[in-house]
């Protein structure tokens, strides 16, 4: 599936509507436009797409339709639609200590921590790792912003999770904005995540090819269409670096970046991680029934009070000198202590027997 995105603003740069055009895949089953587009815009309600529909703001192949149209394969999907007030403008700039690992005239690679929201939206306007950007680069006369996105994720190529920790690529030119963003475009970005999930699996190495859309009741969480009906196209490739029965560290490589991908498709797979609320790795999905057992699952879950995923590390071109960069991570403290945890259990568990 093709998909091309840009902004309008208005003489103070704010922006005003948010365009795309979609090209729909020729594998796509028939699915209500409202339905269809709602897992493809982020921040679009059902409501907000029927509007924009009735409002001839979106064409199909050049012409008007109703809501109830349904996409079929190689349709062309024109979309204007008016961007929300809370969300126009730049973020407003606040100090911050940023975790900078690398950094040249060009780009950033930093760090985030555990809990920092990279960017701004409801109920987190302020206090996020773009809030620290804006300010750290202020001294530019230009902020560059990735196209489809509006003025308030400056300098960003991608995104992780509030409370994923790891690397972050950052783009500090218009330049290295266009070419990183093409590299993630087409899926040249080497990026390994680190992640200790329930369970261990039955082979060492595999591959999970789901698409990924939008929860039918939840909206704030992701969701695996086994028969690719809805959501977009999601593959993880995993491999298991320490397999402790109970749980296992497993490092995942990404082909595509969907929201939440990696902990939709463990989940999806019986390996929730380990103390993600969303996707139900804070019960007990391995091990015994017995009140020390749960014990101790609880202590750890003390140690670590997040879903256990790192942004280990990250490979990329340099948009200038064509090098090609990578950089690695060591995994964050929670994560060490919660594995040495489980090491000691099972270690103390087969002196046992």
């Amino acid at each position: 599936m093709e998909e091309n995105e840009n902004i309008s603003t208005d003489e103070d740069g704010n922006v005003l509507h948010e365009h795309h055009r979609i090209t729909v895949d020729p594998k796509q089953s028939q699915l209500r436009i409202d339905k269809f587009l709602q897992n493809r815009l982020e921040g679009a309600s059902r409501s907000r797409i029927q509007k924009a529909v009735e409002d001839n703001s979106i064409l199909v192949n050049g012409e008007q339709i109703k809501s109830n149209y349904k996409v079929r394969p190689h349709d062309v999907i024109v979309i204007s639609l008016a961007r929300e007030p809370h969300a126009r403008g730049f973020a407003g700039a606040e100090e911050m200590d940023l975790d900078i690992r690398y950094e040249d005239e060009h780009l950033m690679v930093l760090y985030k921590p555990a809990g920092l929201v990279v960017h701004p939206g409801v109920g987190n306007y302020t206090g996020t790792l773009v809030n620290g950007l804006v300010h750290y680069l202020k001294k530019q006369k230009d902020i560059p912003v990735m196209a489809g996105n509006d003025a308030t994720r400056p300098g960003l190529v991608h995104r992780i999770d509030k409370d994923t920790t790891g690397l972050m690529l950052i783009a500090k030119t218009e330049l290295a904005m266009t070419h990183l963003a093409k590299q993630f475009y087409d899926h040249t970005i080497d990026r390994e995540y680190k992640a200790l999930v329930w369970g261990s699996f039955a082979e060492e190495k595999g591959t999970i090819d789901a698409f990924i859309g939008r929860h039918p009741k939840n909206r704030l969480k992701r969701f695996v269409f086994v028969d690719g009906d809805e959501g977009k196209s999601a593959v993880t490739h995993y491999e298991t670096i320490e397999d402790l029965y109970y749980v296992s560290l497993v490092k995942c490589k990404l082909e595509t970046g969907r929201t939440h991908q990696i902990r939709v498709h463990m989940a999806h797979k019986g390996h929730a991680l380990f103390n993600d609320v969303k996707y139900g790795g804070d019960s007990i999905i391995k091990g015994t029934v017995f009140s020390k057992y749960k014990q101790f699952v609880h202590n750890v879950f003390k140690l670590i009070p997040r879903h256990a995923l790192h942004a280990a590390s990250i490979g990329f071109i340099h948009p200038a000198t064509k090098e090609y960069m990578k950089f690695d991570a060591e995994l964050p403290e929670d994560m060490q202590q919660a594995l040495e945890k489980w090491r000691h259990y099972v270690t103390h568990q087969k002196s046992k027997q």
